[in-house]
């Protein structure tokens, strides 16, 4: 059987068996339980984060202690703080385990290496990252011109197994509503 990571990228570009083992060898593989931090406001991030198994959020905390939910990550999605993995600054999000979770991660440094030695990967990346900036520009967008049923309709559309793992109270963070407006949304 495939490993789920190749899989993942060979969504992109191609690997031969002797280029994957090679892109394995800079991952390591940890387990979290549910609650548990991978990331914690205030550290300082090297590692960048692939979901095999488990749902987590990225979240900040204001300040009023209100938590507003930045991102949500499945199996097969990447997640960390980018802008503290990618400038060495402290972390501005925290990200935690909604769910017991099975992650391969690779440190900062793992991977400027892979992307030097290997340039099939720095193009992997490079896609990956212009997804990114893709869904977060739909997800602003989502946010400033949708009315909350609509943004609620298209994350049940989007991503419908979302709903059957988080709380209701998270997904209406995540959308910007309250949970009594969540309910109406959901009625």
């Amino acid at each position: 059987m495939t490993h789920p990571l190749r899989q993942h990228i060979e969504e992109i570009i191609n690997l031969t068996d002797e280029e994957f083992d090679f892109v394995l060898s800079h991952f390591q593989k940890i387990k979290k339980r549910k609650h548990q931090y991978i990331v914690q406001a205030g550290d300082i991030v090297n590692k960048e984060y692939w979901i095999l198994k488990g749902c987590l959020k990225s979240y900040f905390i204001d300040d009023n202690g209100k938590e507003h939910i930045l991102q949500f990550g499945m199996e097969n999605w990447w997640i960390t703080d980018y802008e503290s993995f990618v400038r060495q600054i402290e972390s501005k999000t925290s990200i935690d385990c909604i769910e017991d979770s099975e992650l391969l991660y690779i440190t900062f440094e793992n991977r400027e290496k892979l992307t030097a030695e290997m340039h099939k990967m720095e193009r992997f990346w490079a896609k990956k990252s212009k997804i990114g900036r893709i869904a977060l520009q739909n997800r602003i967008l989502s946010l400033l011109k949708n009315s909350s049923k609509e943004k609620y309709n298209l994350l049940l559309e989007q991503y419908p197994k979302l709903f059957q793992r988080v709380p209701k109270k998270m997904i209406a963070s995540y959308l910007g509503v309250s949970r009594e407006t969540l309910s109406r949304l959901n009625s």
